[in-house]
C-alpha cells in the first residue's frame, strides 16, 4: 500500500509534446519562415530579414516592458498613445532648442526628455493602479484617450514635424549601422538581454512573478507590492520612450495617428511568446520571438497576395484570441 502511494505521488515525466511546447514560439517562427520562403523567395534575403528585424525592434522593445506588466498581473493599453505623445513632445522640444541650428546636444536633450516623459507616464499610471487600487485596464484605457487627446491638441489635429537640419542630424539613429547591423536591432537586443537578466536574475524579477502568481501571498511574504507595481509601469514607460526615440527619425514627424494599434501588437508579441495572460510566468526570449513572428506575418502579407495587407490587424487579433484560447488551462 505504501509502495503504491509513493509510486502514484511521484510526478509524471513530462511528455515530449509538453517539452516542445516551451519552444512553441520558436518552432512557429521557423515554420512561418519556411512557408514564407516557399511563397516568395525574396523573404529569406538578407535585406528583407534585416528590414523585418528592424521593424520588429520598435514593437519588441515595447513588448519587453509589457512582459513585466503582464507577468505582474497587469495590462497597459496606452502604449501607442503614450508613444504618440512622447514623439510629439520631443519633436517640439528639439525644434524649440534647435531653432537657430541643430546638433548632437539638442538631440541628446530631446532623447532625455523622451525617457523622462515615458518614465513619468509610467509612474503616473503605476501610482493610480497600485496606490489608488484601480484596475489596470481602467487606468490605461483612460490614459490611452488622454495621451492621444493631448497630442492632438498640441498638433492642432495635424502633424508635428522635425526641422530639416535636426532631421538630417537625427536620421543615423534609425538608419545607422554598427558592423553592418542596424542600430534599432542592436538596441532591441540590449533591451531584451537586460530584460531577461532583470526578470530571471534579480529580486525585483522574482517579486514581479510572485505578485502575478498571487498578490495576496506576496503581501504576506513582505513584498512591497505597490512599489514593485509602480516600477513595473515605469519600466514599460521607459521602453515605450526608447522605441519612440528610435522611431521618430524614420518619419521625422508625429501625428494623432502615430502608434495606433501598437498596444495590440505588443500584447500579441507577449502572449505569443508564452507569457501567461493571468500573470505569474513569462519569458523575455519568447516575447522577442513573438515580436519577430508578428512582423514576419506582416511582411509575408506584403510580399504575397494571400489576403489584403489591410487585414493585418485582423490577423493579429485572431492570433491573440487563439493563443488566449490555448492558454485557458495555464496556471498563473
Amino acid at each position: 500500500m505504501t509502495e503504491h502511494s509513493a509510486e502514484t505521488s511521484k510526478p509524471a515525466r513530462p511528455p515530449l509534446l509538453s517539452r516542445l511546447g516551451s519552444l512553441g514560439p520558436l518552432l512557429g517562427l521557423i515554420a512561418l519562415m519556411i512557408v514564407a520562403t516557399a511563397l516568395n523567395s525574396d523573404f529569406l534575403t538578407v535585406s528583407n530579414l534585416s528590414n523585418v528585424a528592424t521593424r520588429a525592434s520598435f514593437i519588441g522593445i515595447i513588448a519587453v516592458g509589457a512582459t513585466f506588466v503582464i507577468i505582474s498581473g497587469g495590462i497597459d493599453l496606452s502604449v501607442g498613445s503614450m508613444a504618440a505623445l512622447i514623439a510629439g513632445s520631443m519633436i517640439l522640444i528639439m525644434n524649440a532648442l534647435g531653432a537657430g541650428g541643430g546638433g548632437a546636444g539638442v538631440i541628446a536633450i530631446g532623447m532625455l526628455c523622451a525617457l523622462l516623459i515615458g518614465a513619468g507616464a509610467g509612474l503616473l499610471q503605476g501610482t493610480f493602479i497600485a496606490r489608488g487600487r484601480i484596475e489596470p485596464f481602467i487606468v490605461t484605457l483612460g490614459t490611452l484617450g488622454i495621451y492621444r487627446a493631448v497630442l492632438t491638441y498640441l498638433s492642432e489635429g495635424g502633424s508635428i514635424s522635425l526641422n530639416n537640419i535636426l532631421s538630417d542630424a537625427y536620421s543615423p539613429v534609425y538608419y545607422g549601422k554598427i558592423l553592418g547591423v542596424p542600430f534599432p536591432i542592436i538596441v532591441f537586443a540590449v533591451v531584451a538581454l537586460l530584460g531577461g537578466l532583470i526578470l530571471n536574475r534579480t529580486r525585483y524579477g522574482r517579486y514581479v512573478q510572485a505578485i502575478g502568481s498571487n498578490e495576496q501571498v506576496a503581501r504576506y511574504a513582505a513584498v512591497d507590492v505597490n512599489r514593485v507595481k509602480v516600477i513595473t509601469y515605469m519600466i514599460q514607460g521607459i521602453c515605450v520612450a526608447l522605441a519612440t526615440l528610435l522611431y521618430v527619425p524614420r518619419l521625422g514627424s508625429a501625428s494623432p495617428s502615430t502608434g495606433i494599434l501598437w498596444e495590440l501588437e505588443a500584447i500579441a508579441a507577449v502572449i505569443i511568446g508564452g507569457t501567461a495572460l493571468k500573470g505569474g510566468s513569462g519569458r523575455i526570449w519568447g516575447t522577442v520571438v513573438g515580436a519577430i513572428l508578428l512582423l514576419s506575418i506582416e511582411n509575408v502579407l506584403n510580399l504575397t497576395s494571400i489576403i489584403s495587407v489591410y487585414l493585418n490587424a485582423a490577423v493579429q487579433g485572431v492570433v491573440i484570441i487563439v493563443v488566449a484560447f490555448l492558454q485557458r488551462g495555464k496556471r498563473s
